[in-house]
């Protein structure tokens, strides 16, 4: 019995133990943005409550967007966009999983280049992707800064002819997040 209880104790350690060794930082608060420059139209939106989860030890960093937070001028554009380009009721969300390429010293201050590599997911397909950008550490905290091209065919987003000259084949994506130290 006594065994029992030194192991099941051990265990508790050890399992504290893994948990407080890892550093992680976290956000709800990242911008992500999106920029459409067409023949006849020019489109932009910007969505402030992105999450995003990153562990220092592993460099592992998963990234979840909420399509309806996406802001336009434009409300008809909002509605557009969610109703019948990305179909946000059937595909809530953006997901981006995958680790950071370099070993970044997240502990010292300083700026380093970045590029994450792994999957992302949007309008329910997913695709390998790598993303340049750059990481600014400062104490208890990282900014996150990246801009990269997505093709909106690679994610089956369907543009009807009627308004092929209004957005863009390729769209601007763009954002820097905070996160913190936990």
């Amino acid at each position: 019995m006594k065994l029992i209880k030194f192991k099941l104790v051990l265990l508790l350690c050890f399992s504290s133990v893994m948990a407080a060794a890892q550093t992680l930082y976290s956000t709800t608060k990242g911008e992500v943005s999106f920029y459409s420059d067409a023949p006849l139209e020019t489109i932009e939106a910007i969505n402030k409550s992105s999450a995003a989860i990153y562990n220092a030890d592993n460099q592992e960093l998963a990234v979840q967007i909420r399509i309806t937070e996406f802001e336009f001028q434009n409300k008809l554009m909002q509605e557009h966009f969610n109703e019948n380009y990305l179909e946000s009721e059937k595909y809530p969300t953006a997901v981006f999983k995958g680790r950071i390429k370099e070993k970044i010293a997240a502990g010292n201050s300083g700026n380093y280049p970045a590029t994450a590599e792994g999957s992302m997911t949007i309008h329910g397909v997913t695709k390998a992707v790598t993303i340049p950008g750059t990481i600014q550490s400062s104490g208890g905290q990282l900014k996150f800064d990246f801009k990269f091209p997505v093709k909106l065919e690679d994610y089956k987003v369907e543009i009807p002819t009627i308004v092929f000259k209004k957005i863009a084949e390729v769209v601007e994506v763009s954002g820097s997040m905070t996160l913190v130290k936990k």
